[in-house]
């Protein structure tokens, strides 16, 4: 076996798939829920023609999909990049542009300030929203929406 952060993970769902891996919330997922889910997120990203070595923020707080989308990015060898939430415009624009990112996982309450950012950054060509109480007007393409019509299955090329 390879010691790539995604096949170890790989490994584990395999030998516990039916054990509980996460609970974020309401949330609680088995290593096999959370390996599809994984995968769903990698294949999307994929299939979205982001390549190895690409570069995707994670702009939300501390929630199930924070893992699933790190987990998932790791599989297509994509670099994840943690974007607090706590930062202001400023901090946002100076995080986005030296961070030289290609797609970006949002909150819905962040639409704002991604929109105001995200115009300065002409290689910012992905987004994907994920919900929250928020009604924040987003040109994203839906975290759900884009699991629900990718595949729950591995299939990813080598890694190293």
């Amino acid at each position: 076996m390879e010691f790539h952060l995604a096949d170890l993970f790989e490994c584990v769902a395999d030998a516990a798939g039916e054990r509980e891996a996460l609970v974020a919330g309401e949330s609680r997922l088995s290593y096999a829920a959370l390996d599809a889910r994984a995968n769903r997120v990698g294949h999307h990203f994929a299939d979205a023609g982001l390549a190895p070595g690409s570069h995707v923020g994670i702009y939300a707080t501390n929630r199930a999909e924070w893992v699933e989308t790190m987990l998932g990015l790791f599989k297509v060898r994509a670099v994840p990049i943690n974007v607090n939430f706590r930062y202001v415009e400023a901090e946002l624009a100076y995080l986005f542009e030296n961070a030289d990112l290609d797609g970006l996982v949002f909150e819905r309450r962040f639409a704002p300030r991604v929109a105001k950012v995200g115009r300065r950054l002409p290689k910012l060509r992905h987004l994907l929203v994920l919900e929250d109480d928020s009604t924040e007007a987003v040109d994203a393409v839906g975290y759900e929406d884009a699991l629900a019509a990718a595949s729950p299955e591995r299939g990813f090329p080598p890694r190293s």
